[in-house]
This record gives structure tokens, C-alpha cells and sequence, in this order.
């Protein structure tokens, strides 16, 4: 119906349904029943749709929290990574023990689900750390250090029971489209007695204008071209530029797609007071507050505080738009899975020559086995070398005007390597990907290889030029 598949119509309905209850925990007070009904109210969102499937989740939920409450903090997290991980693992191959395959929805809860397990072991061995410094640092003679420790141990530190761990897991905010939160923004929300306070109307009419006109163009776009004619023979009899320009269609219907669904997703965090902070306190997108001094002067303040929603920005559609490289355009992208990928997998990894690979590695199996993703996603640190080639080649030292000609010339090929890549992503399966790709000759490779050679000899150029002078 109007170009939407069953998946969607269900999702935007949860969707809309949780906008709508976010009022309800908005004003409440008490910690335990704001608690108590948004797990509630998830837990029955996540019975609707996936059934007896919903055990999935509740294994995943129960062992890790046994898990870290048991291990030393120390390790927890790497226990952690393992367990969910290797979870994933089998609830995508259950069909081959015998065991019914799972559904669409059921995914989505488990992706979203082994985000907040593994990201709350990292919270509690960060937490661990902290504590470990702040003994070692009782006798410095430094103030503003011992209070910054004390500063990080207050707003950043976490402790959750058994219980917490498995409503935290089933709190509906997330639960099926993200964004990802941390747990100590969860528990912020919970423990915030003056939610009902804080002016939520702005920043979802802010929403509001961006939501219809991304949902109508996918609507409109998406009954004109099915992602389904590019697998037919009578596609691939079509001229090259047809194949080319449908691939710039497919984007922008996938695009306009996320769009709508993480806009309406943050509106249920912005409804819910989730991820709400004081301004001057600097949120970041999924961290929360930076300015901790500033957050605790703010607590005792009578003046009036501004608060804004950057700990749950998950999208930016101009962002992704207009950015004129790719790395700022994907910066703009599921920016809490972004800031999950960052905090827990690329800085954690020693070795910094791999630590884009082994990011895009764990971003393509958590996204799912289909070997699509794995064909774009590592072609991603490729794609990022020819940029950084091109951009030193012609954009460093280069004049405003050269900088404003290379920007829209790179912008134009951003949005194509950015279609090229997505084409793995939307179909999935190796040959169905090769097939597309094959059908126009491998372009985002061939001006991968292009433009990295490209940038590699004028950087050479431009460097013995300059020993000439």
C-alpha cells in the first residue's frame, strides 16, 4: 500500500504509537514506575510483533546481565562482545538447527539489543577505570583534578542491578530503530524529577517540518521503482545510463526511508525527555553532557535552562545532503551507531592501521551475513583512501575558489560512491550485488582506483614542485 511494505506499515505504526507515550512517561515522577511503564509498554511491543521470538532477546538480556554483574569489570566487556556477538550468530542461522528462522522485526530488536548489552559492559569497565584512578589519584595535591574524577564518577559512572539491566533492555525508546543510548542516559532520564518541565513541542515541530515531505517523496518515489526490477533480464537489457540512474533513484528512495523513520524515532525520545540536557553543558551525540562543571552548577541554578536533544541526533538530513565528502556525509549518518562504533571498536583497537577495517568489519556483521553488506562496507576504507588523496592533491593550499570547485566536483561524486555502496546493502546477496555492479562496470571501483592513482601523482607533483622553489 502506497509503496510500503508490511515491515514498514508496522514499524511506522510503533512508531507513531510511541510518540504518543512518550507524554505519559514525560510526566512521570518517580524513578521505578517511569521504569516500570516504559518496559512495560516495549515488552508488549516486542510480544506483538515477534511472538515466542521475543526468548531471543530475553537470552541475550538475562546472560549478559548475569555476565557482567559477575565478571570482574575488568573483562566484562570483552565477555560481553562475545556472548552477544556470538548470539547473533546463531539467532541468524537458527534455521539451520532445526529451529523456526526468525523475522524481520525480531532483527531489528536483537541488532538494536546488542548494542545497549555490549555498550553497557563498556560503561561498567569505564566506570571501573575511573574508580581505579581516583584511588590512585586520593593523595594528589591537584584539586581541579581530584574534582574532575569526582565530576566523571557522578555523571558518568554507572551501577545497575539485575533488574535495571533487563528493563533498560525492553525500554520502548530505541527498541526497534534506534537511536542507541547509553545506559547513563537512561538512567538520566529516569532519575530526572522535572521532566515533565522541560519544553519538548519546539524541537518536535523542529522534526515536523523535515518528516512529511521525506515520507511523501518515498512514498511517491518507491511505487515508481521497485528495488525488484534491478534482479529481472529486462533490466539488465536497459542501456547503461538507465542502470547507472537507477541506482541514483535506489538511494534516494532508501534515503528518504531512514530519514523518515529515525526523525520519527527521535521524536519519541524528544516526547519521553530521553537524552534531554542542558545546553551549556555541551551534549554530544550519543556521549551526553561534556561540560560537567557546568551540569552540576545547573543543578542548583534558578535560572532558567535551555536544554537540547544532541545525545539522541541520530540523523541529519542536509548533513548527509550537501556534506562534499564522503566521510562527513556518513558522519551525518545513524549517528549513534556511529558514536557506538567509535567509542567501543575504533578507539579501543592498539594497532591504528587496522582500525578502520577491523570498525567496518564489526559494523557489516552487525548489520547481518549477507555477503552485500560485507562487499560494501570494506569497500569503504577505499573509498575514504582515494578521497584523502584527492583532497590533498587539490583541495590543501589550494585557493577559495580551486577549495569551492573541488568541493562541488567531489560532492557530485560522493553522492555516487555513496549510491554504489548502498546497492550492496539494499540487495543483499553476492551475485545479485556482483550482477548490479557488473551491469555498470564496476564504476565505483573503477573511480575508486582512478582517483586514488589521481590524487597519488599530483600529490607528488605538487611535493617536488615545491622542493624546486
Amino acid at each position: 500500500m502506497f509503496g510500503l511494505t508490511a515491515d514498514d506499515f508496522i514499524y511506522a505504526t510503533l512508531l507513531i504509537i510511541s510518540v504518543f507515550c512518550g507524554t505519559f512517561i514525560k510526566q512521570t515522577k518517580d524513578a521505578r514506575h517511569k521504569q516500570l511503564l516504559s518496559s512495560t509498554i516495549g515488552a508488549g511491543m516486542v510480544l506483538v510483533v515477534c511472538g515466542f521470538h521475543l526468548l531471543h532477546s530475553f537470552i541475550t538480556a538475562l546472560v549478559n546481565a548475569l555476565l557482567v554483574l559477575w565478571i570482574s569489570p575488568r573483562y566484562c566487556h570483552i565477555v560481553s562482545f562475545m556472548w552477544c556477538f556470538g548470539y547473533l550468530t546463531f539467532f541468524r542461522t537458527t534455521h539451520y538447527f532445526g529451529l523456526p528462522k526468525v523475522p524481520s522485526h525480531s532483527n531489528a530488536v536483537q541488532l538494536l539489543l546488542t548494542l545497549k548489552m555490549v555498550g553497557l559492559a563498556f560503561e561498567l569497565h569505564d566506570s571501573y577505570k575511573r574508580q581505579q584512578k581516583a584511588k590512585s589519584a586520593e593523595d594528589c595535591q591537584q584539586d581541579a583534578q581530584r574534582q574532575n574524577l569526582a565530576l566523571e564518577a557522578e555523571y558518568r559512572n554507572i551501577n545497575p542491578s539485575l533488574m535495571d539491566i533487563m528493563l533498560y533492555s525492553y525500554c520502548y525508546i530505541g527498541l526497534l530503530t534506534g537511536p542507541y543510548f547509553k545506559y547513563r542516559t537512561y538512567h538520566d532520564m529516569l532519575h530526572n524529577e522535572h521532566t515533565a518541565s522541560i519544553p519538548t513541542w519546539q524541537p518536535l515541530l523542529e522534526k515536523l517540518k523535515v518528516l512529511p515531505v521525506c515520507a511523501l517523496l518515498f512514498i511517491v518515489t518507491s511505487m515508481v521503482y521497485p528495488l525488484e526490477y534491478v534482479k529481472t533480464e529486462e533490466f539488465h537489457q536497459r542501456f547503461f545510463l538507465y542502470r547507472l540512474w537507477y541506482m541514483i533513484v535506489t538511494f534516494f528512495i532508501f534515503r528518504m526511508r531512514i530519514y523518515s523513520a529515525w526523525i520519527l524515532s527521535e521524536m519519541v525520545c524528544i516526547t519521553s525527555a530521553l537524552g534531554a540536557y542542558p545546553k551549556d553543558s555541551r551534549p554530544k551525540r550519543g556521549q551526553g553532557p561534556t561540560n560537567l562543571g557546568t551540569l552540576k552548577d545547573l543543578e542548583t541554578s534558578a535560572d532558567e535552562v535551555e536544554y537540547d536533544f544532541e545525545t539522541i541526533h541520530n540523523i541529519s538530513p542536509s548533513g548527509c545532503e550537501m556534506s562534499s565528502t564522503v566521510r562527513e556525509g556518513m558522519k551525518s549518518w545513524n549517528m549513534s551507531v556511529q558514536f557506538w562504533l567509535a567509542h567501543f571498536v575504533y578507539s579501543r583497537v592498539p594497532f591504528r592501521s587496522i582500525r578502520t577495517f577491523l570498525t567496518m568489519l564489526v559494523s557489516a556483521y552487525w548489520h547481518g551475513i549477507h555477503p552485500g553488506y560485507y562487499l560494501s562496507f570494506l569497500l569503504v576504507p577505499f573509498v575514504l583512501m582515494a578521497e584523502d588523496a584527492m583532497i590533498k592533491a587539490f583541495r590543501d593550499n589550494a585557493s577559495n575558489k580551486q577549495q569551492q570547485i573541488f568541493d562541488w566536483f567531489w560532492w557530485f561524486f560522493k553522492l555516487r560512491f555513496l549510491e554504489y555502496m548502498s546497492m550492496g546493502f539494499l540487495l543483499l546477496g553476492l551475485y545479485s550485488t556482483l550482477d548490479y555492479w557488473s551491469s555498470i562496470y564496476f564504476f565505483g571501483h573503477v573511480m575508486t582506483a582512478v582517483f586514488y592513482v589521481t590524487g597519488l601523482v599530483f600529490m607528488k607533483r605538487k611535493s617536488s614542485g615545491k622542493k624546486m622553489e
